[in-house]
């Protein structure tokens, strides 16, 4: 079972796991031995409560394919049981970040002190530019 809060877990079954063999350099081992995770989740026969279910597929991520499932690939760690460990924090940390609420952004003015003081300011510079010029 993945504990994702309080309230909203998501039972081991759902989610699909399968070991495969790692990409990259490591010599006889990479070859023979299956350490990589592919996790697979798909989200809509999932049990996850309809809002996280909405969030998760209106995401743009890499992550997750047309059909509505998440697919995690995990080959840091030489051991099976350690990517199997990191593959699931991820999906975790994923479906909490959905979660999160952004705040929205209200537009703000500059004040009219801080307008006339760009002003002057601006005005200021340019006198002592135009002073700067050749005698007559």
């Amino acid at each position: 079972m993945l504990i994702i809060s309080n309230h909203v877990s998501i039972p081991s079954a759902e989610i699909e796991m399968q070991a495969i063999r790692a990409q990259g350099a490591g010599g006889q081992n990479v070859n023979k031995v299956s350490s990589a995770i592919h996790l697979r989740f798909d989200i809509r026969a999932s049990s996850l409560p309809e809002f996280y279910k909405e969030r998760l597929l209106a995401l743009s991520d890499y992550r997750l394919t047309k059909d509505g499932c998440i697919v995690i690939k995990s080959q840091e760690h030489r051991s099976q049981e350690l990517n199997r460990q990191s593959a699931l924090e991820r999906l975790a940390a994923l479906i909490r970040q959905v979660n999160v609420v952004q705040k929205t952004r209200k537009p703000t003015k500059p004040s009219r002190s801080a307008k006339m003081k760009r002003m002057d300011k601006k005005t200021k510079h340019g006198q002592t530019k135009a002073l700067r010029g050749r005698v007559l």
